[in-house]
């Protein structure tokens, strides 16, 4: 029976590997941190690398006191729940956590998934039906296209950060029961922040609810790491957040809504991720509990993996590379072509520099680049190094002080 579909993907894989878009993954022989020893390809000789692609911004992925708190709790709550939590798959620091996180972001409570994806993915069905609205915009997340999808509310999408369009998609919106603006707070692939003060003026004009995914926020935007939502002051006036523990927070699994009580309950109630999946493992439900305790209690890590985000956006940008601006230590190197953007990561490896190409389809076709990655685990001793490299890979390759045609014109798009 697989026959056919065999031939079928043969050809399939077979044209993106000639198309220059295959992805290959490495293999780290160390926990997740600044310096790590990879492998590439498996079998090869691993070699130290300095790791600019990981979403550790806080550097809290292998923190003594976090990997402490993991252990411990392995004695005191054991390794896995084996079940969901309503029927007998909850602890006591499992409820600790959904308080500590609702604390942390200011609002009224907040559950817990497997993972983000989850999250995003379980919040929409529960809330709206046929006579709602979801509004969101283009460049959101995966996983929020996917939970749209599985909800029956009437879509409409607008221009990417275009509150001009995010307007006139409200104003056909107005005959919904409900309307939910949904936003990322930060993007993942360009590192630019959702302007939320201007999305919460709309909603608020417009009888709408907000919905931020502060993924690429929580624990170090805002001057006391609460995310895109502190950063454009609208504290107050999100109604759902979601959020992972899989990245600053530690960086193991899971993640969490977060928002107003009667949407909490009902989503304890009803959404599907929650309901017929286990939940997070006692260790990591520990170890995100020690992570807000120390985010708490210091701005520290933020405060330098802010340091670190200015000094290697200002050194590459003087060097000649086409980044997008922003403040966000999410910085992306523009190189528009795929081949080119495997090439160039692949020689930075060479030189001891991890990094990863973007490209389609986890970015749109021409706008290829690689995503660089600042942690407050990086010394100004690391970016420096960074920097110099990719000028030696840049030069050889002839795109420093080139625009996008000029790059395009020279590699092919």
């Amino acid at each position: 029976m697989f026959g056919a579909m065999r031939e079928a993907l043969q050809q399939e894989l077979s044209g993106i590997r000639d198309a220059g878009l295959f992805k290959h993954e490495r293999t780290i022989r160390t926990p997740q941190a600044a310096n790590i020893r990879v492998a590439y390809p498996e079998d090869a000789d691993p070699q130290d690398v300095l790791n600019f692609c990981a979403n550790n911004y806080l550097g809290l992925s292998s923190h003594p006191a976090v990997i402490e708190a993991a252990t411990n709790a392995l004695q005191t709550h054991g390794y896995g729940m084996s079940s969901v939590r309503f029927i007998c798959g909850t602890q006591d620091i499992h409820r600790q956590l959904e308080r500590t996180i609702a604390s942390f972001l200011g609002t009224d409570d907040a559950i817990l998934y497997a993972a983000c994806f989850d999250a995003n993915g379980g919040v929409f069905e529960p809330l709206l039906n046929a006579r709602d609205a979801i509004i969101t915009d283009q460049l959101n997340h995966a996983s929020i296209i996917d939970g749209v999808r599985l909800c029956k509310a009437k879509r409409y999408i607008f221009k990417h950060a275009n509150m001009a369009d995010l307007e006139q998609q409200l104003t056909q919106a107005q005959s919904a029961r409900y309307r939910i603006i949904v936003t990322d707070g930060a993007f993942s692939m360009d590192g630019d922040i959702a302007k939320l003060d201007k999305i919460c003026e709309l909603a608020e004009r417009f009888d709408a609810l907000v919905m931020s995914d502060e993924c690429h926020c929580t624990g170090f935007l805002g001057k006391t790491g609460r995310g895109a939502i502190e950063h454009c002051g609208v504290q107050g006036r999100v109604d759902i957040i979601t959020g992972t523990l899989g990245k600053a927070l530690g960086g193991a699994s899971g993640g969490f809504t977060a928002g107003r009580q009667e949407i909490i309950d009902l989503l304890r109630q009803r959404s599907r991720p929650y309901l017929f999946s286990n939940t997070v493992a006692p260790p990591i439900v520990a170890a995100s509990l020690k992570v807000l305790e120390i985010l708490t209690k210091s701005t520290e890590l933020r405060d330098k993996l802010e340091s670190n985000t200015k000094r290697f956006r200002e050194k590459m940008t003087a060097a000649g590379f086409d980044i997008r601006p922003g403040e966000h230590p999410i910085v992306p190197i523009m190189l528009y072509n795929a081949p080119l953007a495997q090439k160039i990561a692949s020689d930075l490896y060479e030189k001891g520099i991890y990094v990863i190409g973007f490209f389609f389809p986890v970015v749109p076709k021409g706008e290829a680049r690689i995503r660089v990655q600042l942690s407050a685990a990086h010394e100004f001793e690391h970016i420096d190094r960074a920097v110099q490299a990719f000028c030696e890979v840049g030069e050889q390759h002839g795109i420093l002080h080139k625009s996008k045609d000029q790059i395009i014109a020279e590699h092919g798009e």
